[in-house]
């Protein structure tokens, strides 16, 4: 899927342009404000650009932009426990809502990829006491 520049729309006293990236960002903040949603899977470019220092708001986002409608595919990362379906669900709804309020054009649809499943880090710190107490 591709990034297309959606065009002008003149207004009496001149024109206004959403850059399909600013649809991205509004996507992607979104897509992390929901609940079950531990990141975004950008992947290797996104990658490199968060190990250079530079915060990617639209990192795991593509958009297709038309005059009047978008379609968004959103790539996350899930906390494990949570149930994939509602919390997906949840990421179609405030992605749709958060971009038809912002900019006025119709979502047409939201589009969730799972990439992958984060565990939290107390199981991580658990697994490491058990370690750090046989190597004693």
């Amino acid at each position: 899927m591709t990034t297309l520049a959606a065009d002008y729309e003149k207004t009496d006293i001149g024109t206004i342009q959403i850059a399909p990236e600013v649809i991205e960002v509004i996507a992607g903040l979104a897509t992390i404000e929901v609940s079950g949603v531990a990141g975004m899977s950008g992947g290797f470019a996104g990658g490199i650009a968060e190990l250079l220092g530079r915060k990617n708001l639209s990192k795991g986002v593509k958009v297709e932009v038309g005059q009047r409608e978008a379609a968004v595919d959103v790539s996350i990362i899930i906390e494990f426990g949570n149930r994939i379906p509602e919390v997906a669900s949840e990421i179609q709804r405030n992605v749709k809502h958060a971009i038809e309020s912002m900019t006025g054009l119709h979502v047409v649809e939201v589009n969730v990829h799972i990439h992958d499943v984060h565990f939290k880090s107390t199981v991580k710190q658990d697994e490491e006491d058990v370690t750090l107490q046989r190597v004693k």
